[in-house]
């Protein structure tokens, strides 16, 4: 996996939490919702890069 794009699916995951944390802080069920669309974004970006990295070895 390219460190850029792991670096960016960190994130991207990393960015969800965050979001959906203080969405349950605050009670606002939207940005829960984008939380976790942020950590889907994340797991998604992960696993095309460890489909690269098989097809690659």
């Amino acid at each position: 996996m390219s460190g850029t794009e792991k670096t960016k699916a960190h994130a991207e995951h990393a960015k969800g939490k965050a979001k959906e944390a203080l969405g349950r802080m605050t009670g606002n069920e939207r940005m829960t919702a984008e939380g976790h669309a942020d950590q889907a974004k994340g797991n998604a970006r992960h696993a095309k890069e460890d489909i690269k990295d098989t097809f690659r070895h």
